[in-house]
């Protein structure tokens, strides 16, 4: 398998689960206040988005360099 192909599945499979799952979060984990030995700590739910269109572009570019990386000899 060359190169182009590769990257063209991989890019087909990261656009179809971008597409699927619309994004992925996240907990962060903060120290808001220390005094001494007594810490708090704050959890923060953090969400990154995945637009539909970047996806999508994703799966399409995938599927051109499929088929340019099967017309190559």
């Amino acid at each position: 398998m060359n190169t182009l192909k590769i990257i063209g599945a991989a890019l087909i499979v990261l656009g179809l689960a971008g597409f699927f799952t619309g994004g992925f979060s996240f907990t962060k984990q903060t120290t808001a206040a220390q005094i001494g030995p007594l810490k708090l700590n704050v959890q923060e739910r953090e969400t990154v988005n995945f637009p539909q269109w970047l996806s999508l572009g994703a799966v399409v570019l995938g599927g051109v360099l499929l088929v340019v990386g099967f017309k190559r000899p």
